[in-house]
């Protein structure tokens, strides 16, 4: 097991305008505002178009909307995100997995991230998964 422990955190909250992909929108205010160890608090809006990994695939599945995000939950690193989005159709039903660029914001995301002062997260190959796994250093 890898831990660390953050005494304090920097919030970040952007709102993503209509068109925007929304992986890329995530990935380019990570940059931009320097995230070294975050996570997702919160996410609200709607999408014109999903696309997801669902749960044991090896490819993409693309939806067309209009969608709710029901739940955005997950980790972002300067070397990747791991993402899991959920979102719900007008007939109610959800649908949920890892997201994909191709996500296209409908009339706005709003996004709020947390960042852990004093931890560096980092996606790193793993032997184990055959996956890039998340690796914990610092804290506080």
């Amino acid at each position: 097991m890898q831990s660390a422990e953050s005494l304090s955190l920097r919030t970040i909250a952007a709102r993503f305008t209509p068109g925007e992909d929304l992986r890329n929108a995530i990935e380019r205010l990570a940059h931009e505002h320097h995230v070294e160890a975050g996570c997702v608090i919160s996410a609200v809006g709607s999408l014109t178009a999903a696309t997801l990994r669902l749960a044991g695939a090896n490819k993409f599945t693309k939806l067309t909307g209009p969608f709710e995000i029901v739940s955005l939950s997950g980790t972002i690193a300067p070397t990747g995100v791991h993402l899991h989005l959920s979102i719900a159709g007008a007939d109610g039903k959800a649908v949920g997995g890892h997201l994909a660029h191709g996500c296209v914001v409908h009339t706005t995301v709003e996004l709020v991230v947390a960042d852990m002062a004093g931890v560096r997260f980092a996606r790193m190959p793993d032997a184990t998964t055959g996956y890039k796994e998340l690796n914990i250093w610092g804290g506080g």
